[in-house]
This record gives structure tokens, C-alpha cells and sequence, in this order.
């Protein structure tokens, strides 16, 4: 059982229709958090995903930023 509270970004597109998206999601009606996986077109069918708190997804930016452009 899910729901999106928050759609934020479409991140790719698959070739079959499905999307990967970064969504917020609350999950068996536990507090919502970010999620990046691929869902159907009708968002009734999802892949395997990754979900992360606030902190953790503010850690992963952080991360990617390093990593992309190191100074």
C-alpha cells in the first residue's frame, strides 16, 4: 500500500513507458519519504526502488555535488 504525496521529478523515461521518478512516498501509511524508482504509466505498478529520509537524500546531494564537480 503507497501514496505518492509528491510528485518532484521525472528522472528518465524507459522505452516500454515506465518512468524513474523522484516522488515522495508514504509507504503502509508510514511518514512519507523520498523515493527514486520506475513506475507504470497509471503509477498501479512500481520496480525496485530506494527510499531516504531528508537527511539522507540531503546527504546524497551533497555527495553527488563533490563527486560531479570537485574543486
Amino acid at each position: 500500500k503507497f501514496e505518492i504525496k509528491q510528485h518532484i521529478a521525472c528522472l528518465s523515461e524507459e522505452s516500454y513507458g515506465w518512468t524513474k521518478e523522484l516522488n515522495l512516498v508514504s509507504w503502509q501509511g508510514n511518514a512519507p519519504k523520498y523515493d527514486i524508482r520506475a513506475w507504470s504509466a497509471d503509477h498501479t505498478r512500481s520496480g525496485k526502488g530506494v527510499t531516504l529520509t531528508k537527511d539522507e537524500l540531503t546527504a546524497l546531494r551533497d555527495v553527488l555535488n563533490e563527486y560531479l564537480d570537485p574543486r
